[in-house]
């Protein structure tokens, strides 16, 4: 099984997949080494067609295939796109249009939150999937007959679990809800990875307003050195490290050496003076713009009972529509519709405002009732009180 390694095989190979309905499309690559994934192999295949790309081939021109990704008369289907995407995105500027995720059509075919891929090739391609190859290096060359095989069956075993989830979401109606999917994975937005919003993945709480404005402007400083030095935020910095960093707030990179968790001789690196000036930008930083320190919701009295509530219509639901429950509405989704009618959360938009938002602002009120009818839960509309008075 040969690989494309050149431009001109490249061309010819995206030529003959411009006239496919659609392609399924995966790659392998690798980045616990590097900030930004590297890219190994490319495997993409028609209804007819497999072929497999060699990113690595030395003077190979990866636009072609770029080109292929935004041709907007062919489908591009993928398992858990995001990764996928975001490698795209970096090296050549596109997002894959129009595109299709078999990980989401899953979830709104009733199978499941968490359904993997090895899943849904055994119970819809009724293949299995050789797990050897799993952890391989993607990046050393030459791989083996063995290994190509496995990469290559990861895109033709997909193109049945594609055709038959087109098939159920034309037939049930639903090809709009996996759409308004699809454009949340297309929003450039995802994939831009600014330094100054970096603080916001930290996990460890900061309660002190100025502490926090530090940390900021380091979490900042770690991802611009983790971007231009092509290294894991770890490699750069632990995050530990920037929590003592921000609480100590050294004036010198000569104090950089009296911290537990800066790495011995850090002081004498580049990257000191910029670290140090980092700190310094947000001891600076003007009081009205502090940022806020998250304490966490502080939600209503009494509120508790209508979270409870709305988990209860949540399963309900869900399991009415056969979609799986955290696609509709997260625990977080449910705390803010229960704190506020015209809460911020997608449960409030779109098809799920139709299957479930809706009835949530519904039951809230006391419009809607829960009961049980034999042994089975059911919502049903309240009779208001002027209605009720009508009936007497």
């Amino acid at each position: 099984m040969d690989m494309i390694t050149t431009t001109d095989a490249l061309k010819k190979a995206c030529k003959a997949l411009e006239t496919a309905p659609y392609i399924t499309v995966d790659t392998e690559f690798m980045r616990d080494k590097t900030y930004w994934p590297k890219l190994c192999l490319i495997q993409m295949a028609s209804r007819t067609e497999g072929f497999l790309v060699d990113p690595l081939a030395k003077g190979i021109d990866l636009q072609p295939f770029f080109d292929l990704m935004a041709h907007p008369k062919v489908i591009k289907v993928f398992h858990a796109a995001r990764q996928d995407i975001e490698i795209f995105y970096h090296m050549g500027g596109v997002i894959p249009d129009p595109l299709f995720d078999t990980q989401v059509a899953a979830m709104v075919c009733g199978f499941g939150e968490s359904v993997g891929y090895e899943t849904l090739v055994r119970k819809i391609a009724k293949e299995k999937v050789d797990k050897t190859s799993r952890f391989t290096d993607w990046s050393h060359r030459p791989l083996s007959e063995k290994q190509l095989a496995y990469a290559l069956a990861d895109v033709t075993h997909l193109r049945p679990v594609y055709e038959a989830f087109a098939k159920q979401l034309s037939e049930t109606g639903r090809v709009r809800w996996v759409a308004e999917e699809m454009a949340i994975l297309q929003s450039p937005a995802t994939y831009d990875l600014k330094p100054e919003d970096a603080w916001k993945r930290l996990k460890m709480r900061v309660r002190n307003k100025r502490q926090l404005a530090v940390l900021t402007e380091l979490a900042a400083w770690r991802e611009r050195e983790a971007q231009s030095r092509d290294l894991p935020r770890n490699r750069v910095m632990k995050d530990d490290a920037l929590y003592e960093l921000a609480t100590q707030q050294p004036k010198s990179a000569g104090d950089l050496d009296r911290l537990r968790a800066v790495p011995k001789g850090f002081s004498g690196s580049k990257s000191a003076q910029s670290l140090i000036a980092a700190i310094k930008a947000g001891q600076e930083r003007p009081e009205d713009e502090l940022p806020e320190p998250d304490n966490g919701k502080v939600m209503p009295p009494g509120i508790g009972p209508v979270i409870e509530l709305l988990k209860v219509l949540l399963k309900l639901r869900s399991e009415e529509n056969d979609v799986a429950p955290k696609l509709i509405a997260t625990v977080s989704d449910l705390e803010d519709i229960a704190a506020s009618d015209t809460a911020d959360v997608m449960a409030l938009t779109g098809w799920r405002r139709e299957i479930f938002g809706n009835d949530a602002l519904a039951l809230k009120h006391g419009k809607l009732g829960l009961s049980v009818k034999g042994k089975k839960l059911v919502a049903a509309p309240l009779q208001t009180d002027k209605a009720a008075t009508a009936a007497d």
